[in-house]
C-alpha cells in the first residue's frame, strides 16, 4: 500500500458534523493539530516517516480543510473538545500531542482540559503564548473585515497573483516553500463558509492589539507533562521570543530553535522537525497524570499568590 493510500482523507460524523482526518501507522498514539487556515495536509512531509513508529492521527479542525464549517464555536476550548471527541470515537486513549501555530494553542488547551489524554506536548511555532502576532491577523479581527475579504480573494486577484508568480518563475526567481504554503492558505479561503469560519476563529483568539488568549498564567501546570517547544528563528507571524519565554515558564521543558526557518517549520524543514520530535520522544517517558498532583500544583500557586498579595509583591506578567 502506498503512502497516499495509507494517509488518505477519511470522514466521521461527530455531534452531527462531518470531521475529516487522516490516520495511519501502528504504535503509540501521536496527534498532529494544524494551524489557522491549515488542515491535515500541513503534516504531509512528515506523516509517512511518523507512521513507521506511531499511530498517527491528523484531524481537519472544524472550519478547516474537509471538515464541516458550521455556524458555531471556534474557541480553543471547543477545538480541544473536538480533538478529544475524535480520539474517543477512533479508540485512541492517549497520545503525544503536537500542535502547530493555532494548533499549539489547541494542544495546550487539550492538555489543560483533558490531561489524562496527553502523554507529551510538542508546541511548534505555537499560538497562545504571548501577545505579539502578525499585523494581517490583527486586521482580520477588525469589524467589517469579512466584507473586504471577498474582494481581496476574488478570482481576478488570484489570477493576477498567479500570473505574477509564473512570470517570476520564468525570470529565474524560485518560490520558497514558505511562500507556497501561504499561497495554499490564501486560495483556501475563497469559499464563503470557509472565510466565515476563518474570521470567527481569528476573532476567538486575536483582537486589534494582538493575541488575547494566553496560556502563560497556567504553564506551570505543564510540569507534569514532558514538553518540547520547537520554533523557526525567522518566524514573522509569531516571534521566536515566545519560545524562549515559554521554555522559562514550563519547568523541565526542552527548547529547540531551528535556524533559517520561518513559521511553517513542519514542511519548511521536515528533517529538522523529525529529529527534534523523535529525539524528544525517545528520551522522555509518557506522562501519567495524577489528579491529586494537578490539584496540589494549583493550590500551591494560589497560596503563593495570596502570600505575595499580602506582602505587596506583584505577580510577574
Amino acid at each position: 500500500m502506498t503512502d497516499r493510500q495509507r494517509l488518505r482523507l477519511r470522514h466521521i460524523r461527530i455531534h452531527g458534523h462531518e470531521v475529516g482526518y487522516r490516520m495511519a501507522g501502528e504504535g503509540p498514539g501521536l496527534v498532529l493539530v494544524h494551524g489557522l487556515t491549515g488542515s491535515s495536509t500541513t503534516w504531509r512531509e512528515v506523516m509517512p516517516a511518523l507512521t513507521e513508529r506511531f499511530t498517527v492521527l491528523a484531524p481537519d479542525l472544524l472550519g478547516h480543510g474537509e471538515s464541516a464549517k458550521p455556524r458555531g464555536d471556534y474557541s480553543l476550548g471547543a477545538f480541544a473538545s473536538g480533538v478529544r471527541d475524535l480520539m474517543v470515537a477512533l479508540g485512541m486513549e492517549r497520545a503525544t500531542v503536537v500542535g502547530h501555530s493555532l494548533g499549539g494553542g489547541v494542544a495546550l488547551q487539550l492538555a489543560y482540559q483533558f490531561p489524562e489524554r496527553c502523554e507529551r506536548l510538542v508546541l511548534v511555532n505555537s499560538g497562545g503564548l504571548g501577545k505579539e502576532v502578525h499585523a494581517i491577523l490583527r486586521a482580520v479581527a477588525l469589524p467589517g473585515s469579512e466584507l473586504v475579504m471577498p474582494f481581496v480573494l476574488a478570482p481576478q486577484v488570484q489570477q493576477l497573483l498567479a500570473s505574477a508568480g509564473a512570470v517570476a518563475a520564468r525570470l529565474g526567481f524560485r518560490s520558497s516553500v514558505r511562500g507556497a504554503e501561504v499561497w495554499r492558505s490564501y486560495t483556501g479561503l475563497t469559499e464563503v463558509r470557509g472565510r466565515t469560519a476563518f474570521v470567527h476563529t481569528v476573532r476567538s483568539v486575536i483582537d486589534v492589539t494582538g493575541q488575547r488568549v494566553s496560556a502563560r498564567d497556567r504553564l506551570y501546570l505543564a510540569e507534569e507533562i514532558p514538553t518540547l517547544v520547537v520554533w523557526g528563528d525567522r518566524d514573522r507571524i509569531i516571534p521566536v521570543s515566545h519560545a524562549h519565554a515559554t521554555h522559562e515558564l514550563i519547568p523541565g521543558s526542552r527548547l529547540e530553535i531551528v535556524e533559517g526557518v520561518g513559521h511553517f517549520l513542519p514542511f519548511e524543514a521536515p528533517d529538522a522537525f523529525l529529529r527534534a520530535l523523535l529525539g524528544f520522544v525517545d528520551t522522555t517517558e509518557p506522562a501519567a497524570p495524577d489528579e491529586g498532583r494537578f490539584r496540589s500544583l494549583m493550590l500551591a500557586r494560589t497560596q503563593q499568590q495570596l502570600a505575595g498579595a499580602e506582602q505587596g509583591v506583584a505577580e510577574p506578567a
